[in-house]
């Protein structure tokens, strides 16, 4: 475990002192342009080659690449692993195109992220979306319950698998033992985007990560909470339901011919890292959220729920480090509240929304952070309550979402043409509306186009929400299917 493998092979090539007549264009730093050596130091450059024998293959790895996959599969309890140039999405699409192809059907939570929308359109299967359930309070969704996955195996019999959001943004899990094990009785398989999960392993005063709840396939940002550069990520496997051979033909298609070797050895660095200290560092990041959730909710007008609040349906248990704070109590939106907080106090929070703002606490923050944190939280308080009425919020459940009129694949192909959102109503949806974060799709290409979901669209889009998609400026118009059906 104590080995980078990937790290050491690149430290080997720059010592070896070959001259270099080869990719990439800077020459081993000599041609870098000074804003470059700035952002990367002269030993990264010296080292940021590729496709030497020493420095392996993560198309068909034997070498170091293969030694840091099998290091990370045993750091995290399965049976393969697989690095990721191309963040969680790469995965998530990976995990798609592993289970299931042209045709085939795929259950997804309403709630997933965008990047399964485009898995679906590449592998050309049809999903069958599932409700998430919802918290009125909060206004978030949470899971998926397993009696919703029940009824949906029962009526899709013909379903390759299941693609579960686990845990969400929130930080809320869900039963997937429960869920794991239904889906397994039927033949299916559980692939599981645990994005933001890849800590859970590392206390047992986190909740239980994918893998260990009988999940066949599960994507992780190496990136988000642990220390790997963005775009770092690892999709994990274990059981034999999905073949491996299948896993990395997918991997291999999807992710680039050229990967970046800092990028590729950060993955691994930071699993070193977890192996090492991960216990120790995550133990105390757990004890120092907790008391940080306790300040939060001593400041008048501010509301951080905890554990014992998050026993809804479709929730087994919250991953203490997400801290959710509710900020209408001072007369204030999320995007309000995150506008004033960066600008005025220089804290960032990772997202808001129309209630809430959610701050992650990591392995790298300490009680300095924290503090700065409950300070910029009390002075928000004090300086910049309103006494304003908000009105009315927007609703927390998402859009109902009817079986798709065509799949996502049919919809992408299709000839499109574009109109006003007043006169796309009972039209199919040609391009996705995903409000970033937390990326989750209100329209999904194949959708029916409904007065509700605009109405949701609109709502959003007051209260200061970010949108994604081709056609996303402003939501001038909307991109649908050409022809009528």
């Amino acid at each position: 475990m104590g080995r980078a493998p990937i790290a050491e092979a690149m430290a080997a090539y720059a010592a070896d002192g070959a001259l270099a007549f080869h990719t990439p264009g800077h020459k081993q730093g000599r041609g870098a342009h000074e804003l470059l050596r700035r952002l990367v130091t002269e030993e990264g450059l010296r080292e940021e080659v590729s496709l030497m024998e020493e420095l392996d293959d993560l198309h068909d790895p034997h070498g170091a690449i293969a030694e840091a996959e099998r290091l990370a599969a045993e750091l995290y309890g399965a049976d393969a692993a697989y690095l990721m140039v191309n963040g969680t999405t790469g995965a998530i699409q990976t995990m798609v195109l592993a289970m299931a192809g042209p045709g085939d059907t795929v259950i997804v939570p309403r709630n997933a992220h965008r990047s399964v929308y485009g898995a679906l359109v590449l592998a050309g299967a049809r999903p069958i979306y599932l409700p998430p359930e919802t918290d009125e309070r909060l206004g978030i969704p949470l899971g998926v319950t397993a009696e919703t996955v029940r009824r949906a195996i029962e009526a899709h019999p013909e379903a390759k698998g299941a693609l579960l959001v686990n845990p969400t943004y929130y930080g809320m899990t869900t039963k997937l033992s429960e869920i794991a094990e239904l889906l397994h009785a039927a033949g299916m398989v559980l692939a599981v985007d645990e994005a933001h999960g890849a800590h859970l392993a590392f206390s047992a005063r986190l909740p239980l990560q994918a893998i260990d709840a009988g999940a066949d396939l599960v994507a992780q940002s190496t990136h988000k909470l642990l220390g790997a550069m963005t775009q770092g990520s690892l999709l994990l496997a274990k059981g034999g339901r999905v073949p491996r051979e299948r896993v990395r033909e997918a991997s291999s298609l999807l992710q680039t011919t050229s990967p970046n070797q800092l990028l590729m050895a950060s993955i691994d660095i930071a699993r070193l890292q977890m192996a090492e200290q991960g216990e120790e560092l995550w133990g105390r990041a757990v004890e120092l959220a907790e008391r940080t959730r306790v300040r939060i909710n001593e400041i008048d007008g501010l509301w951080c729920f905890d554990r014992e609040y998050a026993k809804a349906a479709g929730v087994a248990d919250l991953d203490p480090t997400k801290l959710t704070v509710q900020v209408t109590g001072l007369g204030l939106t999320g995007p309000q509240a995150e506008d004033i907080l960066r600008h005025r106090y220089k804290v960032q929070c990772e997202l808001s929304d129309a209630r809430n703002v959610l701050f992650l606490l990591t392995y790298a923050d300490g009680p300095e952070e924290a503090e700065r944190l409950v300070e910029a939280l009390a002075a928000l308080a004090r300086e910049h309550r309103r006494e304003a009425d908000l009105g009315p919020l927007p609703s927390v459940a998402l859009p109902p979402a009817a079986s798709p009129v065509l799949t996502p694949l049919e919809a992408f192909f299709a000839e499109k043409e574009r109109l006003p959102l007043a006169e796309a109503v009972g039209r199919i949806a040609a391009e996705e509306i995903t409000f970033y974060p937390p990326g989750v799709p209100v329209l999904a290409p194949g959708d029916r186009v409904t007065e509700e979901a605009l109405s949701y669209v609109r709502e959003l889009q007051a209260l200061g929400g970010r949108v994604l998609g081709t056609g996303a400026e402003r939501l001038r118009g909307l991109q649908v299917v050409k022809e009528k059906l």
